[in-house]
């Protein structure tokens, strides 16, 4: 058999990356939000994956705005954070553009407690203060977790990979305020205290003291807590 020209090879290499493509193209768009359950009656269809897009020739430039971010937030709570998120959900322009963004005000040694973001990337820009910042690695091959710090002052930026467990807490003395963006329309966001100890119905003791190693009377004490949610 002869041996595959140049010209061939670059046609076979061309009807790879076209394969490639439409693999590609033809896989389904990322989720919205945690789950979708399909129906067969579409009387009883309340959600799509996403939101309903309004007619183009009725859109006008209030859809395309948000107004108050430049407002300091109040971050008088347990946590002394306050996170104001902008989303499709309140800037209705943003729909289907993948994209959202967020203020968050730190009280001085305020926390943004760890949490994940199960469907975007977080990029964060230090505008006034300094953060110490960081996120955990998920599992890796020889056991264990790495974790990530940096103390970021003005004007640093900080990326956190999307579904991985981060933080912010301001270790400075006066307040803080970070701008973040993130690469989903509609990120979510799992707080992990929260999540673990203030679940409704609460995960079982006997699950949690096995999991965390401790007497389940510690267990119990941890979901009698208010689990505060920072985010609004």
């Amino acid at each position: 058999m002869e041996k595959m020209g140049a010209h061939n090879i670059l046609a076979y290499m061309g009807m790879l990356f076209a394969i490639a493509s439409y693999v590609a193209y033809a896989t389904d768009p990322t989720q919205l939000q945690d789950f979708c359950v399909g129906v067969n009656d579409p009387k009883n269809a309340l959600f799509v994956n996403g939101l309903f897009c309004k007619n183009p020739m009725d859109a006008q430039p209030n859809d395309f705005l948000f107004k108050g971010l430049n407002i300091p937030r109040n971050t008088n709570n347990k946590l002394g954070s306050n996170v104001t998120l902008v989303s499709a959900a309140n800037l209705p322009g943003l729909n289907t553009l993948g994209i959202s963004m967020a203020r968050i005000d730190f009280a001085p040694y305020g926390l943004n407690p760890p949490h994940t973001h199960p469907r975007g990337t977080e990029i964060l820009t230090v505008i006034e203060g300094t953060l110490y910042v960081g996120f955990v690695t998920s599992n890796l091959p020889n056991g264990g977790n790495r974790l990530f710090t940096k103390v970021l002052n003005q004007g640093d930026v900080f990326v956190f990979p999307q579904g991985l467990i981060h933080f912010q807490f301001n270790v400075g003395k006066t307040p803080a305020v970070a701008i973040v963006g993130l690469s989903s329309q509609n990120p979510g966001v799992i707080t992990i205290a929260n999540a673990v100890f203030g679940s409704k119905p609460p995960i079982s003791v006997d699950v949690l003291s096995k999991a965390f190693q401790l007497d389940q009377k510690v267990i119990q004490y941890l979901e009698s807590q208010f689990w505060m949610d920072n985010n609004h």
